[in-house]
């Protein structure tokens, strides 16, 4: 079974251009799999495998209390891995055909208010080459909604300063531009000037555009500490992750008058229903407000 599923990651990441987490999540969710198939149900070979097989595996995951949402992803997996099987004629079945996706529950994304947001890019300290940076990274992630991964591999090249404009590659390998506005460009361009020519190391020869204290490219972890750090500063006690400011953006965006279309191309959502799940948070808080501040709510 090892054979077949690397034979399969090779093909998502070859023929699929799939991003490097998406892998990975394909990575454990086949690994839980077929270990279940291995240790609990004795099975040796794909070709063996039958709808029941599958059952008793998600039933396995019900048990543990997974999500919805996530035993839809383990069944997505699952059913591509075996498509994949027959269609390279290594299995002669495919005992996906008649497993139903469970509905997955609607959780609304948690965002930031403007007044939130603003105290948060607030927050670095512009003093030090280390605030230039991370001033600049929210400010742009704000600007433009960029997940953590497109804004870390993001080269100086790529922000075009004197056009109001950044090139980020997306899931799939796939190209979009996106425009800032002046308070993302100003701090970027702050950052490049008198920032980022000290973050860097002779020993190191790098294009990326923001660097750790190593004067490498700086990692999805490391953004992930510099968020919680700022948050605590900014005492923001609200749950954030480095996808708050992506949603932020998107709520603000419809909160005020952009069309659905314009902010899918931005976020660069390949289906518009994953878009609109922010209309959804944009008309609880409009419940919230009506809840608030009417007489007779």
């Amino acid at each position: 079974m090892k054979n077949e599923m690397q034979d399969f990651l090779h093909f998502l990441i070859v023929e699929k251009g799939l991003a490097e987490n998406t892998i990975q999540s394909y990575r454990r969710d086949l690994n839980s799999y077929t270990n279940f198939l291995r240790k609990q149900l004795h099975v040796t070979e794909l070709n063996q495998v039958n709808r029941s097989d599958i059952m008793q595996f998600l039933s396995r995951l019900k048990e543990e209390n997974k999500s919805s949402r996530t035993i839809a992803r383990h069944i997505a997996s699952i059913r591509s891995f075996h498509q994949f099987l027959l269609r390279e004629k290594v299995t002669e079945h495919d005992p996906t055909i008649h497993i139903e996706t469970p509905h997955r529950e609607m959780t609304l994304p948690k965002v930031l208010n403007v007044n939130e947001v603003e105290t948060l890019l607030r927050s670095p300290d512009v003093q030090t080459p280390f605030g230039l940076r991370d001033q600049a990274m929210l400010e742009l992630m704000y600007a433009t909604g960029m997940r953590v991964s497109e804004l870390i591999q993001l080269n100086v090249i790529d922000v075009h300063i004197s056009m109001g404009f950044v090139r980020c590659i997306g899931k799939g390998n796939k190209e979009r531009i996106i425009p800032i506005g002046r308070y993302a460009l100003n701090a970027v361009e702050t950052y490049i000037k008198n920032g980022r020519p000290k973050l860097l190391r002779p020993k190191y020869r790098t294009d990326a555009l923001f660097l750790n204290h190593h004067g490498k490219r700086l990692s999805r972890q490391g953004f992930w500490k510099i968020l919680k750090q700022l948050a605590q500063k900014a005492g923001i006690q609200k749950e954030l992750t480095p996808h708050t400011l992506r949603h932020s953006f998107a709520t603000h965006l419809l909160e005020n008058g952009a069309d659905l279309r314009s902010v899918q191309e931005m976020l660069g959502h390949s289906d518009i229903s994953t878009t609109q799940i922010y209309t959804h948070v944009s008309k609880s808080r409009l419940k919230d407000v009506y809840g608030k501040f009417h007489p007779r709510a």
